[in-house]
């Protein structure tokens, strides 16, 4: 159980390639009073933190398995195909798998990808890691088809990469577990999905003004009223009352 006294916190997984920085700031400025605490985890093991409560919510990698979990996919990546500076496919704006046939393509144990079957030639051992199987492109031993941030997250200046046209694309996507659907939750929800700070299913807002009661003298001229039985007498009103207010008689004409 949550001790009530603990502050509040929310607790982000997200896996290799994810870019959480632009909601992260959007937290911090909406929510300065909570803590935003970052957790990395491996493809593979992402949706498994959720489940163990390891996290508030995730930026993963469809598909998974979403018996218990709540998904929200955000967007979809370019694949592309790492490769040496030199290597003869950056001629091309754009490959297809069959450009890759005669190359060994590495298959990483940590690969983002949903393959039926990777183009190319397997090597005689997948590499552990995605950051190995570059260590291996480097070395000029074979290729490597990686979403777009993982090229980038992975870069060295020996290598470079180009979009790969009809092969498998990664979504990311934000997830979290159904039985876990938290205020806070619900509040990173609204940042991705661009909800507005003022939206009604953003942060509660502030109850509203009570409505100003109208002055007396606009209600006064709306109803004629005193107001208008002065101004009347002031700007002379009937002869026999100004006789009474001077005191002398009205001659006869």
């Amino acid at each position: 159980m949550t001790d009530p006294d603990t502050p509040p916190s929310f607790r982000l997984a997200y896996v290799p390639g994810a870019t959480p920085g632009k909601w992260v700031r959007i937290w911090q400025e909406r929510l300065p009073e909570v803590p935003l605490e970052l957790v990395p985890v491996a493809v593979a093991d992402a949706p498994g933190l959720l489940r163990e409560r390891g996290a508030d919510a995730g930026l993963l990698r469809l598909p998974i398995d979403r018996t218990d979990l709540s998904a929200i996919p955000l967007y979809t990546e370019t694949t592309v195909v790492v490769v040496p500076k030199d290597h003869v496919v950056t001629a091309a704006e754009e490959v297809s798998p069959a450009d890759l046939a005669d190359e060994v393509l590495f298959h990483p144990l940590d690969d983002a990808l949903d393959w039926e079957r990777p183009p190319g030639r397997p090597a005689v051992e997948r590499p552990a890691t995605t950051a190995d199987a570059v260590e291996l492109v480097a070395a000029g031993v074979g290729v490597l088809v990686v979403p777009l941030s993982l090229a980038r997250l992975h870069h060295r200046k020996d290598l470079t990469y180009r979009p790969v046209a009809d092969v498998p694309q990664s979504r990311v996507a934000l997830s979290w577990r159904e039985d876990g659907t938290t205020d806070l939750v619900e509040q990173f929800i609204g940042i991705v999905r661009g909800r507005t700070v003022n939206s009604t299913r953003g942060r509660p807002q502030a109850a509203a003004e009570p409505k100003r009661k109208p002055a007396a003298k606009k209600a006064a001229k709306a109803g004629g009223g005193k107001g208008a039985v002065g101004r009347t007498s002031r700007r002379g009103g009937s002869g026999s009352t100004q006789a009474k207010r001077s005191g002398k008689p009205r001659r006869r004409s």
